[in-house]
């Protein structure tokens, strides 16, 4: 892919592997379909080369080519130490022309892939919940703050927080503490003044799991999870930390329960009934959408990793989130694309979604 976009038309605008002079719609616009349908995943690097797992090897970077993704994410089992994981994401981000998302969930308290790892001496926060029970805005943002100050400095762009689920069902064991708390408007608060925090060290940030993960009892990362409320119940508690924060969060991650009341064919993540028509349409939300992990037993356990990335795709999530076969999955959404199952104007507009959100 050579970038017309530079001030010498007779050289390439990728230099050093740099894009900078570039704006989203030239990239676009010199984009293959291929590297199109690319940019829509976020996957762990084994998924690219499985002998990369703490520092990138050669196999990465060649696959890299032939699979040049949107993002990768990070879990505990890549974090080392302080000097291997500033590496290690400095060389993943060479290795790749168009800038990746390099993302985490480091949400503080029991979600924190690098604060817990015995070799970083960071801040540690005994849970989201606890900062929400102060009812203080200002511990919000500078938990945000703080976490986003040494995400930043390892090379992370995007954390998958904070939670903007609101935990009102006490037999909830996914959730629980990691809610900032039982009231809409309280998590609601929260949640943005988080998201200032995050924003104020250059770490973009995301609200989950939308339309409400807190008042189930099952966990959507081992099986079905069903959500009963009607959309209009779900109106008056769960979606108010969502809609009151659209202006802020950079964007919104879907979960994979499912709403039998809205949806009883689809879980969240894969309807375009709550996707496409409540999330964007009624509520009018306007940027990056993405799914829960699709890996998760919700969505492993009842579709295929290609069947479930096109239809996520379809539901109008921009970015597909670890997929259990990253191959299959990509396969799958380039023969959509490719059949006309889905459209290019479609596939133009996540991709310059995603693209913008990196700052193009």
């Amino acid at each position: 892919m050579l970038f017309g976009c530079a001030s010498n038309p007779t050289k390439p605008a990728v230099e050093s592997k740099g894009i900078d002079s570039c704006d989203a719609e030239q990239i676009l616009s010199e984009m293959t379909t291929e590297e199109k349908v690319a940019q829509l995943f976020i996957i762990v690097p084994e998924q690219i080369s499985s002998d990369t797992k703490t520092k990138v090897s050669a196999r990465f970077v060649k696959r890299l080519e032939r699979y040049p993704v949107g993002g990768i994410i990070l879990f505990a089992r890549h974090i080392e130490n302080p000097s291997q994981l500033r590496t290690f994401i400095a060389d993943m981000q060479k290795a790749s022309v168009i800038p990746l998302t390099l993302s985490i969930d480091e949400e503080g308290g029991c979600v924190a892939r690098v604060a817990r790892s015995e070799e970083f001496y960071l801040p540690k926060f005994e849970s989201m919940g606890a900062v929400g029970e102060t009812g203080d805005e200002e511990n919000a943002r500078g938990a945000g703050q703080i976490i986003g100050s040494y995400l930043i400095s390892y090379g992370f762009t995007m954390d998958f927080a904070p939670v903007a689920d609101v935990n009102t069902n006490p037999e909830n064991i996914v959730i629980g503490t990691r809610a900032f708390g039982s009231d809409p408007e309280l998590v609601a608060r929260m949640d943005r003044a988080f998201l200032s925090g995050l924003h104020s060290t250059g770490v973009k940030g995301c609200i989950k799991h939308f339309p409400g993960h807190g008042d189930t009892k099952g966990d959507t990362h081992a099986d079905y999870v069903a959500v009963t409320k009607n959309w209009d119940e779900l109106k008056k508690c769960e979606l108010i930390p969502f809609v009151k924060n659209f202006d802020i969060t950079d964007s919104v991650m879907v979960a994979h329960v499912t709403c039998t009341a809205i949806d009883d064919t689809y879980p969240v993540s894969l309807s375009k009934k709550l996707v496409t028509d409540k999330l964007r349409g009624e509520l009018g939300y306007k940027g990056l959408i993405l799914t829960d992990a699709l890996n998760m037993g919700a969505i492993e356990k009842n579709y295929g990793s290609a069947e479930a990335a096109v239809l996520a795709f379809e539901a109008g999530n921009d970015i597909v989130l670890m997929p259990d076969d990253f191959e299959k999955a990509y396969d799958g959404l380039l023969a959509a694309v490719n059949s006309g199952r889905i459209s290019m104007e479609r596939l133009n507009e996540s991709v310059l979604r995603i693209l913008k959100m990196k700052g193009f």
